[in-house]
């Protein structure tokens, strides 16, 4: 591998580390938010779902810009403004700042998955496409591990929920310059090749008509919509629920997070390479997936003490091994060389999902005085992501 390809994977990496670090965050940093704006769990849900709202309208857009366009500049500008949006939620003082501020960062944050993904895979060689988006996709649970462990430091240290964000914030803006300095759309021998000057001149290739009349297009779609659906309720609400209703200490609650972290991290690793060697491989694995995460999140409604600890570590592993997968679904069935607008059309479908389950969860728990219901509601979804991959299975594997 040339020293090009590895600056641009670790360029990728770190993107993906930051933006899930920030997403994630949120549930981390809630516990000490709540108070402090004086809003209620619904609430709460709105600004998480201010964020999801702009990710989901641009990243379809931005998936298929980045097939076209230099994904350097891209990549640079999104993420400073993902870090500048992430930095002045250290200064909102009420719901509407706070979601404003938020959906600055969720416009940012909606060029750090497609278009990374589709930039990654044209640095990388088929054979190990699923083992090397793994690797990428490990920034992304690395991310909730710093996010898990350094935040409630930096939050304990200063006596300040804000200064967590102040940190976060500052870090997006060096991962923006990191990628200007490191990323390039294509290999030299792609990007020269007429064949490649081509497919940017067609919009990569991709007919979207086509496309969205295939059945497998949507099963993997809406299960891909369920799916966040399902992680994303935990992630908002997990820390609040262990301290409010479990009596956890701030710190031990947020230990929870990094629980889920790390359990990603052998996730991704372990399923990564496996999904390359078995028939239908990605898809079996997104299907185990979905079981591990409606087992963990129906566990955290039921769960205490270190039980809770494993239940979290499940849903860690089902959460970390799936992203991955749905990438190297876009070129497996689908097109290579369209794979950021294919990515970026489902994740259209994922933050509708994440976008609708933080108010859903919100509410509900403020309905029934408990956090117990809105992580059933979380493990119903998985389930039902489970059902939709089925038929998958008897469809053979184009581009592979």
């Amino acid at each position: 591998m040339s020293k090009r390809a590895i600056g641009v994977l670790i360029a990728c990496f770190s993107t993906i580390f930051i933006a899930y670090a920030i997403r994630y965050s949120y549930g981390v940093l809630l516990p000490e938010m709540l108070p402090a704006l004086a809003i209620s769990k619904a609430e709460a849900g709105v600004i998480f779902s201010s964020y999801f709202v702009a990710y989901t309208v641009l990243s379809p857009v931005l998936g298929s810009v980045s097939d076209r366009y230099d994904v350097r500049v891209i990549l640079a500008l999104f993420v400073a403004m993902m870090g500048a949006g992430t930095l002045l939620m250290a200064f909102s003082s009420s719901l509407l700042q706070a979601s404003l501020f938020f959906t600055l960062a969720g416009i940012g944050c909606s060029a750090c998955w497609a278009p990374v993904m589709a930039v990654a895979q044209r640095w990388t060689s088929d054979k190990r496409r699923g083992m090397a988006l793994a690797f990428i996709d490990a920034g992304s649970s690395l991310g909730i591990v710093a996010g898990g462990a350094a935040v409630p430091l930096i939050v304990t240290a200063f006596s300040d929920w804000r200064m967590g964000w102040a940190s976060l914030g500052g870090l997006g803006l060096f991962v923006a310059v990191l990628n200007f300095l490191l990323v390039r759309s294509y290999p030299a021998e792609q990007s020269s090749s007429p064949q490649t000057r081509q497919r940017r001149g067609r919009f990569a290739g991709i007919a979207y008509k086509q496309l969205l009349r295939d059945k497998r297009f949507w099963l993997i779609g809406l299960a891909y919509l369920l799916t966040g659906f399902s992680i994303i309720i935990p992630f908002t609400f997990l820390s609040t629920y262990a301290v409010q209703e479990l009596a956890f200490s701030y710190e031990s609650a947020t230990r929870l997070i990094t629980v889920i972290g790390v359990a990603a991290i052998v996730g991704k690793m372990v399923m990564g390479p496996i999904s390359d060697r078995i028939r239908n491989g990605r898809i079996k694995i997104m299907m185990l997936c979905a079981i591990l995460i409606a087992m963990g999140a129906l566990g955290m409604a039921y769960s205490r003490g270190w039980v809770l600890v494993v239940i979290t570590a499940i849903f860690g592993a089902g959460y970390g091994g799936v992203w991955s997968m749905y990438a190297a679904c876009a070129s497996d069935y689908f097109s290579k060389e369209s794979a950021g607008g294919i990515i970026g059309l489902w994740t259209f479908y994922l933050g509708i999902g994440s976008t609708c389950a933080p108010i859903l969860a919100g509410w509900t728990a403020d309905i029934t005085g408990t956090l117990v219901w809105s992580f059933i509601i979380a493990a119903a979804g998985a389930v039902v992501s489970f059902i939709l991959l089925i038929p998958m299975l008897r469809s053979p594997v184009k581009n592979k």
